[in-house]
């Protein structure tokens, strides 16, 4: 088990008894990961604030699931892409005036859960190398000389496979009509 994702477990089970100084520690934790990333996805400063904001509000109104979660930081992550979406969905229908705003927001929901398949499908054509590599490193949180130490291959090994997984990756959603940046797609969960 990652070290990381073990402290987070932790802090999760604290938050699901209303510990509101594991919540303040979870905040700090990710804030300094969550900013950047949404900046990067939505291009707009003033949003960045309102954006962390109802993620971690989200957080607290979910207290009740957090025992069950396995992967914290995976699960943080799809909340703030969930957010960042909806936001530019927002603004991209503000421009349009096309779509009511019930629709938008179920438009959204769809090409969420939509990409998620995509990439699930795209990581299952994978080569059995590149899918273990892949999976370690997005599900399991495990950095780069972790995963080498684990399969017991070469650093440079891991770095090109991951590499050309991502790109695979991205080629088959490119293929489907996604089309998403490879930063945005390495910071997908599964």
């Amino acid at each position: 088990m990652h070290h990381t994702t073990d402290i987070e477990k932790h802090l999760f089970l604290q938050i699901a008894g209303g510990d509101q100084a594991a919540f303040r520690e979870l905040f700090h934790r990710y804030t300094p990961l969550l900013r950047p990333l949404i900046y990067k996805l939505t291009t707009t400063d003033h949003i960045i604030e309102d954006i962390l904001q109802d993620v971690f509000f989200k957080i607290w109104l979910s207290r009740d699931k957090l025992p069950d979660i396995e992967n914290p930081r995976s699960w943080i992550l799809r909340i703030t892409f969930h957010d960042c979406f909806g936001y530019l969905r927002k603004e991209a229908t503000k421009r349009r005036h096309e779509i009511v705003p019930e629709a938008a927001a179920e438009d959204q929901q769809l090409d969420f859960r939509e990409t998620s398949r995509l990439v699930n499908e795209a990581v299952a054509g994978l080569s059995p190398q590149a899918q273990k590599i892949y999976l370690l490193s997005r599900r399991d949180g495990l950095k780069l000389p972790e995963i080498a130490e684990t399969l017991g291959l070469s650093l440079q090994t891991v770095k090109n496979t991951l590499s050309r997984a991502l790109k695979s990756i991205r080629d088959y959603l490119a293929e489907h009509g996604v089309f998403l940046p490879l930063l945005l797609l390495w910071w997908w969960s599964l």
